[in-house]
């Protein structure tokens, strides 16, 4: 199993320093923004995506010189925001962008918002006017900590020089803590320019008021495990916050003191391996028929570092009527902010779980629950109705069967990085997932454009390993242009484009709910049309290799001549069936109960419906 450098207060304490058992380094004089950079090294950063410009200049200048740090030119500030989250993920560190102002920084609010929905933990240093200009409307000004206020953890704006390390610092210690999340630096331009004594680590990086709670309380961690043992069908719902807390081996070991099912969202995707027969898959509007019913039939529901976002309740107050929960979040404000938990835990998964399994494995072991009957119950669920496809009829090429291929071809040691769409459902459906933080894609913002710069960050973090990006023609065209970034900088990812020439999930929708009226979906990419762009033409003049296929029966050599390319980025362009659907699917404004396995049709248990 691979895993990156996991996020704790103790190795943040370590870069950070601190001031009452270390020396502080001496002091010298510099400039606030040879300060920025200093900053950057000493917190251990070592590698930053960004695009200069007027504002940030000052600071581009010293970075010239840093031989700590690997500044990664993009082609468009969005993309440097997406490759620091792809490389936050995957790593465990805190990513960081850079950018100048005005355009330069509001072209980060989608990563940033982004990252905030998905708890990343990141950092984006913007530059800004110079501060007697700010509330002129002077050039490239734009008030980008009010805007950031609503979509970030937090904001700052520097306007001293002396105050820079001890703000990057802080944006450092808030964004890798209790629940991750984006932090903004904006930091004037004569703050840049001005002079500073620096010196190593920094006086009051503690935020007033900030103190996210990592112990549970232990009453509340034995009023969970009492619930467990009172319960005869759970269900462990695990959302992302399982990855981000570093808690995937307490996760399998609470799953199988218990024997209780576990489904994973799309955030979780390899947080408990696919291949344990406990794993019931995904929840949710496209989730597995066994994992939502599941959920659906439960009484009880242990939900850790999951959020009950709409699309995985469906109607909230049809949502698992049954069930009590049994809710544990780093993050307070998500506890029983939509679903009422019976056992509230506020708690980091990593400290909260090994004193729940104590407990369960001690104290509670001769009364743990007999779930042979829920078990009998779930495995009909899963015999039934198993993952699968049909092929369309036009004769093209199925989309789920080129990842099923994709993913066997690769294993699990890859990552695999999707846009947003159909192709991110079906990625999520086929891929086999074993290990966290290798299945990366923008769940709660559902950021289309966001695969494949996030998949360069992810090759930088880990350049040994073989990282695909899986895109859709729609989302390729959004940051494609990170490909020179690519090709330039020695990142060789691997793009395959599941290019069903439109945008499908919309498409879908169409399909279903339109009576097939497709309004401005078909984007004229694909096969049959003037393949505008031609996506092999394209990659190739970014330098990259390209590879076209056209039909199933090429599927597996294409991927095993784009595996055999090491040298440069390669793009595939898969050419699919725009009238592959994504099943099951669970509409929106209806209940989990009428999940559609296909247009029309629902589950139906037969004789075990007295069961259920």
């Amino acid at each position: 199993m691979t895993a990156g450098t996991p996020i704790n207060p103790a190795d943040l304490a370590k870069n950070l320093g601190n001031r009452s058992s270390l020396e502080t380094s001496q002091v010298e004089r510099m400039t606030g923004s040879q300060a920025i950079v200093r900053s950057l090294e000493e917190l251990g950063v070592t590698d930053i995506f960004g695009l200069p410009g007027g504002a940030i200049l000052p600071t581009y200048d010293p970075l010239f010189d840093s031989e700590k740090l690997n500044h990664i030119l993009v082609r468009h500030e969005q993309g440097a925001g997406h490759a620091a989250e792809g490389y936050a993920i995957a790593s465990g560190k805190v990513g960081v962008a850079i950018a100048t102002s005005g355009p330069g920084a509001t072209n980060l609010l989608t990563a940033i918002a982004d990252a905030n929905m998905d708890s990343v933990p990141l950092v984006c240093i913007t530059g800004q006017v110079s501060s007697k200009v700010i509330g002129t409307d002077a050039f490239q000004e734009a008030d980008i900590v009010g805007m950031t206020m609503p979509i970030a953890k937090h904001s700052f704006m520097v306007r001293d020089a002396q105050e820079i390390p001890r703000c990057i610092a802080t944006a450092f210690k808030i964004a890798a803590t209790g629940r991750p999340g984006p932090v903004l630096v904006d930091i004037t331009k004569d703050a840049q320019q001005g002079m500073m004594d620096f010196s190593w680590p920094p006086a009051n990086t503690d935020p007033r008021g900030y103190n996210p709670v990592t112990r549970g309380h232990s009453k509340q961690i034995r009023e969970a495990a009492k619930l467990i043992t009172e319960s005869q069908r759970p269900v462990l719902y695990v959302g992302g916050g399982i990855v981000r807390a570093e808690a995937s081996d307490e996760l399998l070991k609470l799953a199988k003191t218990i024997g209780a099912p576990v489904v994973t969202t799309l955030t979780a995707r390899g947080a408990y391996p696919d291949s344990d027969p406990q794993n019931l898959g995904m929840p949710g509007m496209h989730g597995t028929v066994p994992a939502v019913t599941a959920m659906q039939k439960s009484d009880l529901l242990i939900a850790l570092g999951a959020r009950f976002d709409d699309r995985v309740t469906g109607v909230l107050s049809e949502f698992a009527p049954h069930a009590k929960v049994i809710h544990v979040d780093v993050d307070p404000a998500e506890i029983s902010k939509i679903r009422i938990a019976d056992v509230p835990i506020v708690g980091d998964l990593r400290y909260v779980l090994p004193e729940l399994n104590e407990i369960l494995e001690g104290e509670f072991a001769s009364d743990l629950p007999d779930l042979s009957d829920w078990w009998k119950l779930v495995n009909r669920f899963k015999e039934t109705f198993p993952l699968g496809y049909t092929k369309t009829d036009d004769g093209l090429g199925s989309p789920q069967y080129v990842i099923e291929k994709l993913s066997e071809l690769t294993g699990p040691d890859a990552y695999y990085v999707t846009g947003v769409g159909q192709h991110q459902m079906w990625a999520a459906q086929f891929i086999q997932s074993e290990n966290p933080r290798h299945f990366i894609n923008s769940a709660g913002l559902g950021t289309m454009g966001f695969s494949v710069p996030a998949a360069m960050g992810v090759k930088v973090a880990f350049p040994d390993s073989v990282v695909w990006s899986i895109d859709g023609d729609g989302c390729f065209q959004m940051t494609n242009q990170e490909l020179a970034t690519c090709v330039q900088n020695n990142i060789p990812i691997k793009v395959a484009i599941i290019n069903n020439s439109s945008l499908g999930m919309v498409r879908q929708w169409q399909n279903l709910f339109y009576d097939g009226r497709y309004s401005n979906t078909h984007l004229k990419t694909g096969i049959g049309t003037e393949r505008v762009p031609d996506f092999v033409k394209l990659a190739e003049a970014y330098g990259c290799a390209a590879l076209r296929c056209e039909s199933d029966a090429d599927v597996e050599e294409t991927i095993k001549q784009a595996l055999a390319i090491n040298d440069r980025p390669v793009v595939v362009d898969f050419n699919v069936s725009p009238d592959a659907l994504v099943w099951p699917m669970v509409p929106a404004g209806v209940s989990n109960d009428q999940i559609q396995i296909a247009k029309d049709i629902s589950p139906s248990w037969g004789e075990d419906e007295e069961m259920l």
